[in-house]
């Protein structure tokens, strides 16, 4: 499968607004909680956790956004919408893979998808958010 190392938080990715990069933080450590030695439940504990956290974060961005009238709210919404299907469907199939199998999944989906999600999607409705004053 996929061999790579997890991408570390960085002031690259950072939007500028604290609670929404707090977050974004959390997401990568959650992330890296998937390397190293562990066992299945450890694992599916983890990936539950992750998931819950996504549905949090993505809400309390939809809401920062519907509050500044971000004009993209809608695209973003199905941006959000097809990550937290990808996890979906890993949290089904994760009972069947091996835990380096979970590891290499969760790191291409924080690596690949959510890392150029902030640098992309999340990057477009930051200066809706400064104009409204809203944090």
């Amino acid at each position: 499968m996929k061999d790579f190392e997890l991408a570390e938080w960085s002031a690259k990715i950072e939007v500028g607004l604290p609670q929404i990069d707090q977050q974004h933080r959390q997401l990568f450590e959650l992330a890296a909680t998937f390397r190293g030695n562990g066992d299945q439940i450890r694992i599916l504990k983890s990936l539950v956790m992750l998931t819950e956290y996504v549905k949090v974060h993505f809400r309390e961005e939809e809401e920062l956004m519907a509050a500044c009238r971000y004009p993209g709210i809608e695209a973003h919404r199905r941006l959000h919408g097809e990550f937290r299907r990808m996890l979906f469907d890993l949290l089904e199939k994760a009972k069947q893979m091996t835990l380096d199998e979970i590891a290499d999944e969760v790191t291409f989906l924080i690596n690949g998808w959510f890392y150029n999600h902030i640098l992309v999607a999340d990057f477009d409705y930051v200066p809706s958010v400064r104009a409204q004053g809203a944090r």
